[in-house]
């Protein structure tokens, strides 16, 4: 039987992470819809693409604060098999919102702030693992899925087997949503940091 408080903290961890920062902060600031420019995705890398750096950082710093929010209320309110959960029902949130269809962003910003919120050396080392393959490779989604596919190996190290579960869940899931990107990496078309980007992926 799955407990109340486990229901709930996915209830709260869900409706947290759903909240769209990327669409309504580019509503607000007069800039239309931004499922209407470059990939049609709501996280910070589109929104990056209206040129707006300031507008793509505070996407990103609240996609991730989200994820972390989930974790660190449910955790006050239930304890830390419920804030787990509430975790990667945050990330589930941001992927597949339903106040957009289910159509959201691939979820690397709210996973670091899911990571940094279950146990915060996996969060940095996830970041820390991000940031050196960008610098050396060049290629933003290398970089995520290369941070994505260690980080159930750092959880498990550094914290057991049931942050290592959930990490690998989330590891799937962005990985599949990268799923374009990999086709690029893997033809050579992939855009590097820096450059232009192609109108889908």
């Amino acid at each position: 039987m799955i407990s109340l408080d486990v229901i709930l903290a996915a209830l709260l961890g869900y409706l947290l992470g759903s909240i769209p920062f990327g669409l309504l902060l580019t509503r607000a600031a007069g800039l239309g819809d931004i499922r209407a420019i470059g990939s049609g995705n709501i996280g910070a890398t589109n929104v990056l693409r209206t040129g707006n750096k300031a507008l793509a950082a505070a996407t990103l710093l609240l996609d991730a604060a989200k994820g972390a929010a989930a974790v660190l209320a449910a955790r006050y309110l239930w304890g830390e098999g419920p804030a787990m959960m509430a975790g990667v029902a945050a990330f589930l949130g941001h992927v597949f919102p339903v106040w957009l269809s289910f159509k959201g962003g691939k979820g690397v910003a709210t996973y670091i702030g899911v990571l940094l919120g279950l146990n915060w050396i996996v969060g940095l080392i996830f970041c820390a693992t991000w940031l050196v393959i960008a610098v050396a490779q060049r290629y933003s989604s290398l970089a995520a899925l290369t941070a994505a596919a260690t980080a159930p190996i750092f959880a498990y190290v550094l914290s057991g087997l049931d942050l290592a579960a959930a990490a690998a869940v989330l590891s799937v899931i962005l990985t599949v949503r990268h799923a374009a990107n990999i086709q690029r990496l893997i033809r050579g078309t992939e855009p590097r940091i820096g450059s232009d980007r192609p109108k889908a992926d």
